[in-house]
């Protein structure tokens, strides 16, 4: 309930395990599959909102106009063209909508909209397979990148950055990229977060981008421990 209500989003999930628990509320799609139609849609690019819908505005305009966040989001586009080019029929992969500003809770992302058409021998699962994982989560070229993280990261990511799905009797399925979440374990809350990097990124920058993204989080289990709903 503190998650709806202080970060809401199009993807809200709860995992009830006996041993932890997963909550969160991802913005972003991970691919879906109705009947034959796929989709994808990578978010790549971030500021945080404004406080007012003039500030909004600004800050979308000047991140559309970043040199850096836009070849990042193309980047991710490619990857995720080639994702779906793995299972579509042959000349069905199409961009719908490109670098379109999306507003959440905390944060604006730039997001495109990818489509293909699966083939006929393959499932949904196959689809899913294909698509993990997600290129805003690992990079480019995805396989090398994979193999750098895990070279540097200290710790494994666990479910964060992995996809929380279902998956209907038709064949049918949706799901989301497993971010802004929190996983619930003995009593503690344990929240990750991300950002992309790219040759010319700024730590300082990516790091307050890595605050922003966790904020909703992290208000909302304070809230929850607090009882305020």
């Amino acid at each position: 309930r503190s998650m709806r209500y202080f970060t809401p989003s199009p993807f809200m999930f709860y995992i009830s395990h006996p041993e932890f628990a997963i909550t969160g509320a991802s913005p972003e799609k991970l691919v879906s599959v109705r009947g034959r139609e796929l989709e994808t849609i990578p978010l790549a690019g971030t500021r945080p909102k404004g406080k007012t819908p003039a500030e909004n505005a600004a800050l979308a305009e000047e991140l559309l106009n970043d040199p850096k966040e836009i070849a990042e989001h193309m980047m991710l586009v490619d990857l995720g063209r080639n994702d779906l080019g793995m299972v579509s029929k042959p000349g069905t992969v199409k961009v719908t909508k490109l670098k379109e500003v999306q507003f959440f809770s905390h944060v604006m992302h730039i997001a495109s909209f990818i489509q293909g058409e699966l083939r006929e021998e393959l499932d949904a699962l196959d689809a899913l397979k294909a698509t993990l994982p997600a290129g805003t989560l690992s990079g480019a070229p995805k396989i090398r990148a994979m193999e750098i993280i895990d070279e540097l990261e200290p710790v494994r990511r666990g479910p964060y950055g992995g996809a929380i799905c279902f998956l209907d009797h038709l064949g049918n399925l949706g799901s989301c990229i497993g971010i802004r979440m929190a996983l619930i374990k003995n009593g503690k809350a344990v929240v990750q977060t991300g950002m992309g990097i790219v040759m010319d990124s700024d730590p300082e920058k990516e790091l307050e981008e890595s605050v922003h993204k966790a904020r909703g989080v992290l208000t909302a289990i304070q809230a929850a421990e607090e009882g305020v709903l």
